[in-house]
């Protein structure tokens, strides 16, 4: 009885119709960006200052220039350390008053500018944009700044419970059915945030396309490795997520075309409505129906498959059969993820590098928008750097293994978040390029998490061990807005030091791990816990030809 892997191989493993589903499936994987990355444009903060009754009246009376406004009336920028009181906090002064000098309005009132009250800002903000963010329509900005951070939280909140739903949902009721409904869900809940015209509505919304969005994806990725070859899923799993990379591109290219939040908001949601065209684009995946014992329809799927790849119909597709037929029934338990010693240790490692994997990718990112300079470039910039990362993967996963690049990778992201901080502002081109170094370091990382997690656990606690280690993915991902957003108010690179930190130990951690690079997948806690680093000095020893006496027979 062949297996779908055997009868792949007689009508095509990665011919045209994988071809095609691939397409199809890598637009869903693009249009995923703007809901995980997103907040860096929609909740884009700019320079700011309280609005102060009077100001614009006097401003025109005297003939001020927007510069000559801004000096006279608005507080400088106080101690170094201390939180940005141009920003927050406006002179306590009566702008209507008629004794006000149009040369130094405030000369008048105190010897020094700094011995007159301040005050928290109390009738808005002015906000120096040509468009408009959340952070701009809502007023998230000085006291009300942590809102913005539950926005991206959020989301991630979202990210861990549907993550956590999604595997029941896909297994009961199938990928097909679980995708197409997490695209209908995604794209009305993005078009009603894009209408929200209060900010806790705002926020549910995000909270509802974090519950899907991230869940659509994975479902996309199943199916997508479900449909090929056992020799193109490793290669497939990268190319989707490069079409992600390709996703951060369009995202930079519509939000500086689109300044204005609600008409990106559109831009990037209204094309997830086309993606219900997929009912009768993509089938249902011939494993899961053979799982749930419907045979007949994976015999119909698979006869599509060789029929859109131009091969015959093996005869052998009546006696089809799942790839995997269990005899004992194992029931795995959370308890078997830290019972021994090896397991408990590979657990422990790769929740940390999930962890840090998803603050660095995000924090970064979320960094870069603080920076103050053009971040439309750099964000484009930095996700080019993404492709020689897919690629130096493939190149040295087969070629000099796991351990090794994964350890560099993290090192990398984390060294180059410390140089940072000690780069002076002038060396723009440097700072640049530091950046985009540590996002191809952390980005190689993040994606050698995803590959060598399954590898590390046996077959029957293997879902459960992605299920649980990748989870930390999501709550690194709720901390990382708190993380950014808060410690730049102390220091503006206090979050880099963090992240450097954070980096090298994860690549220090990595190297505690067992080299899996030509190991089949183990199946057993005990050939898990027989997974030991290669020592050199096995590698040196030496075989003599030993002859042995011919014994006869009788």
């Amino acid at each position: 009885m062949p297996t779908v892997d055997e009868v792949l191989a007689h009508v095509g493993e990665f011919n045209f119709f994988q071809k095609q589903t691939f397409l199809l499936l890598a637009l869903l994987s693009a249009s995923f960006p703007p809901i995980y990355v997103g907040i860096v444009f929609l909740g884009l903060t700019p320079e700011h200052r309280c609005r102060s009754p009077g100001v614009a009246q006097l401003s025109r009376r005297c003939g001020w220039s927007p510069a000559e406004e801004l000096n006279l009336t608005v507080p400088g920028p106080g101690p170094a350390g201390e939180a940005f009181p141009r920003q927050c906090l406006s002179y306590e002064v009566d702008w209507n008053r008629s004794g006000l000098d149009c040369v130094d309005p405030l000369a008048g009132l105190a010897a020094n500018r700094s011995l007159l009250p301040l005050g928290p800002c109390g009738h808005g903000w002015v906000y120096d944009t040509p468009g408009s963010s959340i952070v701009t329509e809502f007023n998230l900005v000085c006291a009300n700044s942590w809102m913005l951070d539950l926005v991206q939280a959020a989301v991630n909140v979202g990210f861990f419970v549907g993550s956590m739903g999604i595997g029941y949902i896909a297994d009961r009721f199938g990928r097909k059915l679980c995708l197409l409904l997490t695209i209908l869900i995604n794209a009305t809940s993005g078009v009603l945030m894009a209408v929200a015209p209060t900010y806790p509505w705002v926020l549910l919304f995000r909270l509802v396309q974090g519950l899907v969005s991230k869940a659509g994806w994975v479902i996309g990725y199943i199916l997508m490795t479900e449909f090929v070859g056992l020799s193109y899923r490793r290669t497939v799993g990268i190319a989707y997520q490069v079409a992600f990379t390709v996703g951060l591109l369009v995202l930079a290219g519509a939000a500086y075309v689109l300044p204005h939040w609600r008409w990106l908001q559109f831009a990037v949601t209204l094309p997830n409505f086309c993606f219900l065209l997929y009912y009768w684009c993509v089938p249902e995946s011939p494993r899961w129906l053979l799982s749930q014992n419907r045979h007949a329809e994976a015999m119909q799927v698979m006869r599509h498959i060789s029929r859109k790849n131009g091969k015959a119909t093996p005869a052998a597709l009546q006696c089809l059969r799942p790839d995997e037929e269990v005899g004992e029934k194992l029931n795995p338990s959370f308890l078997d993820l830290v019972r021994t010693p090896q397991i408990r240790k590979h657990t422990l490692i790769l929740m940390y590098n999930w962890f840090t994997g998803s603050v660095l990718y995000q924090g970064l990112i979320m960094h870069m928008g603080l920076a103050g300079s053009n971040v439309y470039l750099d964000f484009f910039y930095s996700a080019l750097v993404e492709f020689p990362a897919a690629l130096l993967i493939v190149i040295t996963i087969d070629r000099i293994g796991r351990r090794y690049p994964w350890a560099g990778s993290n090192m990398v992201a984390g060294a180059a978040c410390l140089a940072s901080v000690f780069i002076p502002e002038d060396l723009q081109w440097l700072r640049v390029t530091v950046a985009c170094l540590g996002r191809m370091g952390i980005t190689m990382a993040y994606e050698m998490v995803c590959l060598v997690n399954a590898e590390l656990y046996p077959t029957f606690i293997r879902n459960l061990g992605v299920l649980v280690c990748s989870s930390m993915c999501d709550i690194g991902g709720i901390l990382t807005p708190f993380l950014v957003y808060r410690l730049t108010g102390i220091w503006q690179e206090l979050p880099l030091v963090i992240f450097a930190a954070v980096g090298l130990v994860a690549g220090g951690l990595v190297l505690l791990l067992p080299e899996t690079r030509g190991q089949t997948l183990p199946e057993t806690i005990e050939e898990v816990e027989n997974l030991r680093r290669p020592r050199r000095n096995k590698e040196k020893k030496i075989y003599l030809p030993v002859k042995k006496q011919d014994i006869p027979l009788n």
